[in-house]
Formats: structure tokens, sequence, C-alpha cells
């Protein structure tokens, strides 16, 4: 197995276009990194410059203590699981397995038992005579994994595998994935735009946005604790809301204030706000965290919001709740069975121990959560 580090990595196309900016990355050995951000983000990228297939503009990568910029990709030791699986509808799954191995010039019994090995944990044992056009998309998927696997690699590479899937298919092979990585060990960088798939799959994730990563920390605390607002809006579902507030401080007590609103801020939070007081900030609360009045948990207090509902999507377990508050969209996860239509007048409670607060300029930092972060975590704002 092997480690990999970026150090100040850059590619570049021609003098105007950055893909990738002062990229800095160390996996630990082993560990499951999930690259996430939306289409152009630079992700894909900087998958195929550790891969070989893109050259380096500036920077340094190392796979385990070897320098590889000007190594090639068929001496980098990786095996790398595309979108489009890639398979040789010509051969049969035995043959698109051991393909590579044959490439190599392994021996024919090596090349039998690691593919057989390969089936086995993948479980298609049974597939191993079909061509490709005979198996279902998640099948292709399983081959597409177990060409990987055959190769014993130091580094698993994958680049948003599960995107041709359907979605209840898409969840089965997360876990699959999940338990796979976990049963090789072996170090893996997978690339999605799915936020979901990046925090119930990685061990850390880096969140990316034009070419520059935003954030790199474990889902629960990108979940908790986001860097800025763009990483606040980007992980969680549904996304966080954010409502431009002015901070008011008032008795010994800070508020985030607007058109129809005021929510008393706690704790470490509104300490943190006291600078802010009298200036304009983003206030941040997730869907999950607000609740409808007499059918939450959530103690009432300085914390209601008085809307007219506008939309309703029931879920089953779950009712999303849309409404407007300040001139901007408040979505609120209530409870399934509660009795709420569009037009209704209804009253809001918001879990005032989770929310956030972020400047309204620049990057738009998170405010008051900078001691929040995992030691081995890495932030870029």
């Amino acid at each position: 197995m092997a480690k990999i580090k970026l150090e100040h990595v850059y590619k570049r196309y021609g003098n105007k276009v950055t893909a990738v900016r002062d990229f800095n990355l160390e996996t630990e050995d082993g560990e499951f990194v999930v690259f996430v951000g939306p289409s152009g983000c630079g992700k894909t990228t900087t998958l195929r410059m550790i891969a070989g297939l893109e050259e380096i503009t500036e920077g340094k990568l190392y796979i385990g203590d070897r320098l590889v910029n000007d190594v090639p990709p068929k001496d980098r030791d990786i095996a790398m699981v595309f979108q489009n699986y890639a398979l040789y509808p010509h051969m049969n799954v035995y043959e698109n397995m051991a393909f590579g191995l044959r490439l190599r010039r392994y021996p024919k019994d090596e090349i039998d038992r690691r593919v057989k090995e390969a089936a086995r944990i993948l479980k298609i044992e049974h597939l191993l005579q079909r061509k490709p056009r005979e198996l279902s998309g998640g099948q292709r998927q399983r081959v597409a994994m177990g060409r990987a696997i055959v190769r014993e690699p130091k580094v698993f590479l994958m680049d948003e595998p599960l995107s041709n899937l359907d979605a209840k298919l898409r969840v089965e092979m997360r876990a699959e994935i999940a338990k796979l990585q976990r049963r090789l060990g072996v170090t893996t960088i997978y690339v999605t735009h799915d936020q979901v798939e990046a925090m119930t799959l990685g061990q850390r994730i880096v969140v990316m946005k034009d070419g520059e990563i935003q954030q790199v920390d474990t889902p629960l605390n990108l979940y908790d604790f986001p860097a800025n607002r763009f990483v606040a809006g980007f992980i969680g579902s549904p996304s966080m809301n954010f409502i431009r507030s002015r901070v008011l401080v008032e008795g010994g007590s800070v508020y985030f204030t607007g058109d129809g609103f005021k929510v008393r801020a706690d704790g470490a939070l509104a300490s943190s706000l006291l600078p802010y007081s009298g200036k304009e900030v983003w206030m941040g609360i997730r869907p999950e965290h607000i609740g409808l009045k007499g059918w939450t948990s959530i103690p009432e207090g300085e914390n209601v919001v008085r809307v007219q509902v506008e939309v309703v999507e029931p879920l089953g377990a779950d009712t999303e709740v849309h409404a407007e508050v300040g001139g901007h969209t408040l979505t609120a996860k209530v409870d399934g069975h509660a009795m709420v239509l569009p037009g209704d007048t209804v009253e809001l409670l918001i879990d005032t121990g989770k929310l956030h607060a972020f400047e309204v300029e620049g990057q738009e930092k998170a405010i008051g959560h900078a001691m929040a972060q995992d030691a081995r975590s890495v932030t870029r704002v």
C-alpha cells in the first residue's frame, strides 16, 4: 500500500485557464479519500494527474516515497475505474479481468488465481464466461472493479464509477465499494459530484470549487463545522438555508434579525458574533434543525419564525416544507405526519444550538468555527 502526497500542484491549459490551483493533500496509507464538488471544479483533472494521464504543470506528486511527476502511468502501480467501465465487448468477463495481467506477462496460474479470487470477492463467479452485453449495469461495474482488483495495486483511483447506475443500484454499490475497500485496505481516491456518495464513502472528503480546495475533513466535521458558505451549502441534503441577517446585540443577548424574524444566537456563536454587531451576516440553519411547532422536540423561546407555507413535499418519514423568510427561501424538514398544507401560516422553531454564521463578503468564511476543526484536517479558504 502507499500514501499519496500532492504539494502545491497546479494544472494550467495555456496562459488563461487554470484547472487546478495550489492543491495540497497527503493521504494516509489505506485511506479512502473522496474528491467532491460541482462539475468543472477540477476533481477529475486532479485524479488524472495522479494517474499520470494529465501532466502536472507545477508542483510535486509522490506515491509512497517516490516522486512520480515524470513516471509513466503503467509504472505508477495504480489501478483506475472509469465512469464508462471501458470493458472490451468481444471478451468475456474472465478475459476482461485477465487482460491487464496478460499484457504484463504474468504466469497463467497466477492470472487464474487472481481473477477467480477477485470474482469470489465481488460475487461474480457465475458470470466469468459472459460477454459485457449480457450483463446488467451493476454487474458491469463489478467487472470493472474486478479488473482493478486483480492488479493488486498500491492505489485505486475511481472516477464517478456509479454515475451510470439507477438510484437503487447506486446505493447498493456504494455499500459494496465501502466493504471492498475496507477488506483490501488499498489507498483509494474516489471522485464524485454527489455529496451523499461522498459522505457515505469517504473517511475524509476534499471539497473543491473552481480548481481549489475549500476544505478537507471528515464527513461529520464538514457537516458540523463547514469552513465557508460554499462548503455549508454543498454538504447536506437538502442544502443548508442561508438568510441574510443583521446582528443585533441587545440586553446581553445576540440576535440574527431581518424582515419578520428575530432569532437569538447561543453559546460560542453568540460570542463570535459580538464584533459583527450592526453588520450583515449570513445566518445558516439546516432543514433538519427546524421543527414545526407542535410537532417537534425543539423547545420554544426566542427562536420562532412565523411563515406562510408555499410548497409541501411529503417524503414519508419526513415532510419538506418550503416558505419565504426575509426574502429568502427557507426549507424545513418536519415530521412526516405533521398536518400542513400550502397556504397555511405556521410557526417554525429553530434549533439555536445548530445555527451557523458566515461573512457576507469575499470567501464568506464561517464565523466561530475555527477551534472546532479536527486536528488531522487541512482547511484552505
